[in-house]
């Protein structure tokens, strides 16, 4: 089994990183191969509705770096998706991928239909519940089980680092990390 971890974020180094880390070492703990990517110096452009997709099955026609990500998605049996708040939304980046890849799966092999995964998010200070319920509904549309955990999946913090200092929300980090680990072993039965 293998959860990947994809970072939204455009800091390397930032707040989404430690989240997803941290959700990563739980996993690790119960076994589960783990891998971390981020988008930071990724080049992925928004779908342009082109339907090339629904033609050659399971690929993007634009060049860029999606198809590698995407294969990386696919196949993995786990997904978490980690973002920074930007004006009430994840970042662009993050929702381009996820934009993408959610229409190339529907239009293939539909490769997210019953794989594990939940969005991670950190904010400053406000947008959280807007962002985790958006890319919680990509999850929902793509036909994923988003374990819950003892609260919703986000954390506090505006400089690298910071969000460390958020025991309530690194504690729902870790609840969710388990949860994804359970539901993973009962689904490989």
């Amino acid at each position: 089994m293998k959860v990947l971890a994809i970072s939204g974020s455009p800091r390397p180094q930032g707040n989404t990183r430690l989240l997803l880390e941290t959700a990563l070492k739980v996993l690790e703990g119960h076994g589960i191969a783990t891998e971390y990517l981020s988008l930071h110096d990724k080049d992925i452009r928004p779908c342009l509705a082109c339907m090339k997709c629904a033609k050659d099955k399971n690929r993007c026609a634009q060049e860029d770096d999606f198809m590698p990500v995407f294969e990386t998605m696919t196949a993995s049996d786990g997904l978490i998706v980690g973002s920074p708040v930007y004006f009430g939304s994840a970042t662009p980046n993050l929702m381009a991928l996820l934009n993408r890849a959610g229409f190339v799966a529907r239009m293939g092999d539909n490769h997210f239909a019953r794989k594990v995964g939940s969005p991670i998010v950190v904010a400053r200070r406000a947008g959280v519940n807007f962002t985790y319920a958006q890319l919680q509904l990509w999850f929902c549309i793509s036909g994923m089980f988003v374990p819950g955990s003892s609260y919703w999946p986000i954390a506090y913090g505006l400089n690298p680092g910071e969000a460390a200092n958020d025991a309530e929300g690194l504690k729902t980090i870790t609840d969710l990390a388990d949860n994804i680990a359970w539901l993973l072993k009962k689904l490989a039965k």
